[in-house]
C-alpha cells in the first residue's frame, strides 16, 4: 500500500485530472449502461497508472557522479564541474531535467534536459563556475526530475550529494625578500653567517627524488638509516611569522573588494613567495592563534596555507590582543587593519629586543566608511619606526607588488633603531 501511494504521488495535475475524468466516465457508463463509454474510461484510467508505474521503475536505476576540476580555484578563477549520469535499469529513460545545487556566489543554478539517456553508456554534463568570494563552497545536491512524454507523471530524485569546492585567495607574484629575511634577527644574513654566529648543527630532511646527491649528509644518513640531505637555504632558527589581523571591526568594505580580502590575499602571497625561498612560515592571527606552521623537515605545503586562509572568517573581537610575542622570536610581518596606539604599543612591547619586525598598515578609510577602530596613520608610523619597525601603508589602488617592494626596503630592527638613536 505504501509503495502504491509513493508511485501515485508522482502524478501531475494533468495526470490527476485525467484519472478523475476516467473514474467519472466509468461511473456514468454504469449508470447509463453505456459499454463504449466504459471502454473509454478504462483506457483513460489505465493510461496514467501505467505511465506512473513505468516512470517509477525507471527512476530506480538512475545514478550519477560529480567531479570538480580543480578542487581549489582562486577568486575570479574558473572550475569545471563534470556530472556523469547513467542508468542501470532495463527500461529506457527519457525526459530528465537535471539540476545541480550551486551557491549564488558561484553563479546561476545549472539545468540540463536529457531527452534520451543511453542505458549502458549514460551521458556526461559539464558546466563552469566562477567564484567571486573566498571560502569553502558546497555544490549539490544533484537532483533529477523525471517526466513522461505526456506530462502525466513527475518524480524527483537526488542523484548525488554534496561536493566541496575550495575558493582560495588570489595570489600575486612578488619579487625579492627583506634583507636578512628568515633569520629572526635584525642583522643582515650574510653578516651574521660571516661573523660565525650560526650554529654548528645542520638542518637536514629526508631525501626526495631530484635532490642533489652532493648535499647528502652522510652522518645523519648513517644515524637514521635513511638518506638525509642538507637544507642550506635556511639557517638555524630561521623562519618568518606572518600576522594577519582579521577582526571585522578593523576592516572596511564588503565582498571581494573589502580590505579584509586584500589583507588575506597579501598574506597568502607573502607565504607562498617566502616558501619559494625555502623559508619556514608561521601564519597567525592578531591574538596569536596559529593558523598554519611549516613542518621542521624542510617541506612546505602551499595548499595548507591556502586552505587555512580560504576558511578564515572575520573575528568578532573588537581589539587586537597580543599577550605574548606572536613571532616567537622569528621575523614578524604584521598585516594590520584599523589599530589604536594602545594596541600597537602592546604589540611592540611583546617583541624581543633586536627582533626584525615589519608592518603593513591598511588605510581602511580608503576602502569605505563604517564603525570600528580607525588608525592614525601618521602617529602609527612614527610610533613603529621609533621602535625600529619597518612600516609601509597600503591603499586600495596600490599594487601588492609595490607594497612588498617598499616593505623589503624598510628597516625592521629594533636594535638598529637604538643604535641610530
Amino acid at each position: 500500500m505504501r509503495s502504491i501511494r509513493g508511485a501515485l504521488s508522482g502524478l501531475t495535475t494533468r495526470g490527476r485530472c485525467l484519472l478523475a475524468a476516467g473514474l467519472a466516465a466509468a461511473l456514468c457508463s454504469l449508470i447509463l449502461n453505456e459499454r463504449d463509454l466504459l471502454r473509454v474510461s478504462v483506457f483513460v484510467v489505465a493510461l496514467p497508472l501505467l505511465v506512473c508505474f513505468l516512470t517509477a521503475v525507471s527512476r530506480v536505476g538512475l545514478h550519477a557522479q560529480r567531479q570538480i576540476v580543480p578542487v581549489r580555484v582562486p577568486v575570479a578563477g574558473r572550475a569545471e564541474v563534470s556530472v556523469h549520469v547513467h542508468s542501470t535499469g532495463r527500461l529506457p529513460t527519457g525526459g530528465l531535467l537535471v539540476s545541480d545545487g550551486v551557491p549564488y556566489s558561484l553563479g546561476g543554478r545549472p539545468r540540463f534536459v536529457i531527452e534520451h539517456l543511453p542505458r549502458l553508456t549514460g551521458t556526461r554534463l559539464r558546466y563552469q563556475v566562477q567564484p567571486m568570494l573566498r571560502g569553502v563552497q558546497q555544490l549539490g545536491p544533484l537532483k533529477a526530475t523525471i517526466t513522461d512524454p505526456f506530462g502525466l507523471v513527475e518524480f524527483e530524485r537526488e542523484l548525488a550529494g554534496m561536493s566541496r569546492l575550495i575558493v582560495v585567495p588570489r595570489v600575486v607574484p612578488l619579487v625579492g625578500v627583506p634583507g636578512g629575511s628568515g633569520l629572526g634577527s635584525g642583522d643582515d644574513g650574510s653578516v651574521r653567517l660571516a661573523a660565525g654566529q650560526g650554529e654548528d648543527d645542520v638542518i637536514v630532511r629526508p631525501y626526495r627524488q631530484g635532490d642533489d646527491l652532493r648535499k647528502v649528509h652522510w652522518r645523519s644518513t648513517a644515524k637514521r638509516d635513511e638518506m638525509m640531505v642538507r637544507v642550506e637555504e635556511r639557517p638555524w632558527r630561521g623562519g618568518t611569522t606572518v600576522l594577519l589581523d582579521h577582526r571585522a571591526a578593523a576592516h572596511r568594505g564588503a565582498g571581494a573588494s573589502a580590505s579584509l580580502e586584500w589583507a588575506v590575499s597579501f598574506a597568502a602571497s607573502i607565504c607562498l613567495h617566502l616558501h619559494r625561498y625555502g623559508q619556514r612560515i608561521r601564519l597567525v592571527t592578531e591574538n596569536g592563534r596559529l593558523l598554519i606552521s611549516d613542518s621542521g623537515d624542510g617541506t612546505h605545503n602551499d595548499n595548507a596555507v591556502l586552505d587555512a586562509l580560504a576558511a578564515l572568517q572575520p573575528a568578532a573581537r573588537p581589539q587586537l590582543d597580543c599577550r605574548t610575542d606572536p613571532g616567537h622570536g622569528q621575523e614578524l610581518i604584521a598585516i594590520l587593519g584599523g589599530t589604536s596606539a594602545e594596541e600597537l604599543g602592546q604589540l611592540i612591547t611583546q617583541r624581543g629586543r633586536g627582533s626584525r619586525s615589519l608592518a603593513v598598515l591598511l588605510d581602511t578609510d580608503a576602502w569605505g566608511t563604517g564603525e570600528g577602530t580607525r588608525t592614525d596613520l601618521g602617529g602609527a608610523q612614527a610610533l613603529l619606526r621609533g621602535t625600529g619597525w619597518g612600516v609601509t601603508v597600503a591603499h586600495p589602488n596600490t599594487p601588492m607588488t609595490a607594497v612588498w617592494a617598499t616593505l623589503c626596503r624598510a628597516n625592521g630592527s629594533r636594535s638598529d633603531a637604538m643604535i641610530g638613536g
